[in-house]
C-alpha cells in the first residue's frame, strides 16, 4: 500500500504523469464481486486508480464473477491482453506466509499461466481478518502464472514485518523448491527482494553474520552471538568454555574479546542489569501506558501494571482504538437485547430502546458475510470493548479516571484496512501526553501485528513526542512491549519485570474480563490457537525459563521490554 500511496503523492505533488502506463492486476478471489469489500478492484481503484491518471482502457483486471465455464477463455485473453501491451515491463509481487507469489500456492507448476486456483489452507487463514471470519473466505482464485510473471522484464518482491521473515529466509536462503515458489524468482534474470529489517532478521546476514566471515565486534553483537550460542550448546553462560566458541565459529571473538570465561562473564553482567522488579524506580511518579487495542495492555504487560500501581505511581492507561470490529455479531444482539430489558425493566426507556434493537438486528440480519457492520452495531461493539477494558484495568487496580479512550481517527473505517496516520491522531496523542507529562510512558513497539494496527499507533505516538521535543519539551523514558503475537528476543531485553504466581494469577483475571475475546476471539492471528491468556502466560513463563537456561535466577514469569531511542 505504501508504493500506491507514494506514486499518488508524486502524481499530485510532482506531476508524475502516468497517463501511458498499463496496468495488469495480479489476481483476484474466485466468486467475489468488483464491488465486494475484500475485491481487488475496489482495493485498488480506491487505494491507486481513483487518485491518478491511469485511463481506464489501460487496466486490466481478472473478472471473478466470471462463469466456471468460461474462466480459461477469460484467462487466455488475460494472457493475450500482456502480450498486445509488450509485456510486462515490471511486477510488484508479495509474498504469503506459505511462500506464495500471487495465488501460485505450494507445489504448483513452475511454468504455469493465468488460471483458477485453489486456495491454500495458510492462505484462507491468513486472510480471515479481512472476511472476518476463515469460513467467509473464497476457497478460490484467479492468479498469474508463475510462468507469466517470469515473463516480465524486472520483478520486484517486497515483504515487511517479521511475521514474513521464516519464509523470506526459506525463499532467499534454502534450496529452491515448489513447497516455496517464491524461490524460483532467483533464477529469473532480474529479480530484487525489497525487505524491512523486522522481514529480514532471520536472514543469516543479520542473525547470525559471524558464521560468514569477519566482523566487527559491538557490544550488541557480541550479547547476540554469546547467547546464540548459549542456545545451540544448551549451556548456561558461565558454563561456557574456549571449545563451544570454537566450535561454532566465534574464534575471531575469542582473539578479539577474549579469553571465553571474560566473554561470558560480560554478557552474564550485563543480562542481569536487565532484571528491575521496579520499572519505574521506587519515587512515586506518573506512568502512561498506550494500548492500541483495548485489550493490550493487560495481555502484554498485565503484570507490570499491577507492580506499577503496588509501587506507589500513579497509573495511567490511554486506549488508543475502539477495537469494535473484533467483536462477535451475537455479542452485539446480546447487549441490544439486555439494554432494551433493562430500560424495560426499570421503566428508564421503553421506545427508543426497543427501536435500536430493531436496528440493531435488522443490520446484523441483513449483513452479508464479510461484510463490514452499520454505525449502531459499531457503536454497540466497541461499548463492549470499553466496558471491558476498564472492568479488566479495575483488577490490575489501576483508577478510572486515569483512563482515556483515544478512539483514534486513523482506526475508525469499520473494516481491516486503516486509514493513513493524519494530523488528528498525533494531536490526540500529543495532548494527552503534555497534559499527563508522565515520566515513564509504555507503547506497543512489536513490528508483528498481522493487521498493522500496532505499528500505526507506535507511529502516531512517535510523531508526538518528536513534535513535543521539538517544541522545547522533555521525553519521557519510553519504553517498548509486545503485543499478543511475539516476544522480545533475550539479546535485545533491556528490563525484564519478574513475575510471581500470584502477579501471573492477577494478570490473568484481568485478561478475562475481556470476555468478547475469550474461548474464540475474531481475529486471533493465523497461525496460533490459543486463547489470548494462554500466550500470555506461555511467553511471560517461557521468558523466565529462557534467564533461568543461561544461568541467571530462577523467576516464575517475566514481561520484557526494550527503551525506544527515537
Amino acid at each position: 500500500m505504501g508504493v500506491y500511496r507514494e506514486l499518488v503523492r508524486m502524481h499530485r505533488e510532482d506531476g508524475l504523469d502516468l497517463s501511458r502506463l498499463v496496468t495488469f492486476n495480479l489476481d483476484e478471489y474466485y466468486g467475489l464481486g468488483p464491488d465486494r469489500l475484500q475485491s481487488y478492484h475496489r482495493w485498488m481503484a480506491e487505494v491507486f486508480f481513483d487518485h491518478v491518471n491511469i485511463p481506464k482502457e489501460n487496466i486490466q483486471l481478472l473478472d471473478g464473477t466470471i462463469p466456471v465455464d468460461e474462466v480459461e477463455e477469460h484467462c487466455t485473453a488475460f494472457e493475450a491482453a500482456i502480450r498486445r501491451a509488450g509485456g510486462m515491463d515490471i511486477i510488484l509481487l508479495g509474498i504469503g506466509r506459505n511462500g506464495h507469489i500471487g495465488f501460485n500456492e505450494p507445489f504448483g507448476e513452475r511454468n504455469s499461466r493465468t488460471r483458477l486456483v485453489t486456495l491454500d489452507p495458510v492462505t484462507r487463514k491468513d486472510a480471515a481478518a479481512d472476511f472476518f471470519h476463515e469460513e467467509n473466505v473464497p476457497t478460490q482464485a484467479l492468479t498469474m502464472g508463475i510462468g507469466t510473471i517470469f515473463e516480465a522484464r524486472k520483478i520486484v518482491l517486497m515483504a515487511f514485518g517479521e511475521h514474513k521473515a521464516p519464509i523470506v529466509r526459506e525463499a532467499v536462503e534454502r534450496p529452491m523448491s515448489d513447497r516455496v515458489p517464491a524461490s524460483y524468482l532467483r533464477d529469473h534474470r532480474d529479480a530484487s527482494v525489497l525487505l524491512d529489517e523486522a522481514a529480514a532478521a532471520e536472514l543469516t546476514e543479520l542473525a547470525t553474520p559471524w558464521v560468514l566471515g569477519r566482523v566487527q565486534w559491538t557490544d550488541a553483537l557480541i550479547k547476540r552471538a554469546v547467547l546464540w550460542l548459549c542456545e545451540r550448546t544448551d549451556k548456561a553462560l558461565l558454563k561456557l568454555d574456549g571449545e563451544d566458541f570454537r566450535q561454532h565459529n566465534l574464534h575471531q571473538l575469542l582473539r578479539d574479546h577474549g579469553p571465553s570465561q571474560k566473554v561470558a562473564h560480560r554478557v552474564f553482567r550485563w543480562m542481569m542489569d536487565t532484571i528491575e522488579y521496579h520499572p519505574a524506580g521506587r519515587e512515586p511518579q506518573r506512568v502512561l501506558c498506550f494500548s492500541p487495542h483495548p485489550d493490550d495492555d493487560v495481555i502484554s504487560m498485565g503484570g507490570t501494571m499491577i507492580r506499577l500501581v503496588e509501587d506507589g505511581h500513579d497509573v495511567h492507561v490511554a486506549y488508543m482504538t475502539s477495537g469494535n470490529i473484533a467483536v462477535f455479531d451475537h455479542d452485539a444482539r446480546q447487549l441490544a437485547d439486555l439494554m432494551t430489558e433493562l430500560n424495560r425493566r426499570f421503566a428508564i426507556d421503553t421506545e427508543q430502546s426497543p427501536r435500536l434493537e430493531a436496528e440493531v438486528m435488522r443490520a446484523l440480519g441483513e449483513k452479508e458475510p464479510g461484510e463490514g457492520d452499520e454505525a449502531e452495531v459499531l457503536g454497540i461493539k466497541e461499548l463492549i470493548r470499553w466496558s471491558e477494558a476498564k472492568a479488566a484495568a479495575d483488577v490490575c487496580g489501576c483508577k478510572e479516571e486515569n483512563l482515556s479512550f483515544l478512539n483514534l481517527p486513523f482506526y475508525r473505517t469499520g473494516t481491516i484496512a486503516k486509514r493513513p496516520i493524519g494530523d488528528e491522531d498525533i494531536r490526540a496523542v500529543r495532548e494527552l501526553i503534555e497534559r499527563i507529562r508522565p515520566g515513564q510512558l509504555y507503547v506497543a513497539g512489536d513490528l508483528s501485528d498481522p493487521h498493522g494496527t500496532h505499528r500505526l499507533c507506535a507511529e502516531v505516538i512517535f510523531r508526538a513526542l518528536r513534535e513535543i521535543e521539538a517544541a522545547g519539551g522533555t521525553r519521557p523514558e519510553v519504553l517498548l512491549y509486545r503485543g499478543a503475537w511475539q516476544e522480545w528476543a533475550p539479546h535485545v531485553i533491556e528490563l525484564a519485570v519478574p513475575l510471581s504466581p500470584g502477579d501471573l494469577r492477577q494478570k490473568k483475571q484481568a485478561i478475562f474480563r475481556h470476555e468478547s475475546q475469550k474461548d474464540s476471539a475474531l481475529f486471533p492471528g493465523p497461525d496460533d490457537p490459543r486463547e489470548f491468556w494462554q500466550r500470555a502466560e506461555d511467553r511471560n513463563r517461557h521468558t523466565a525459563d529462557l534467564y533461568n537456561r543461561i544461568g541467571l535466577p530462577e523467576y516464575y514469569a517475566m514481561e520484557a521490554f526494550v527503551r525506544w531511542q527515537g
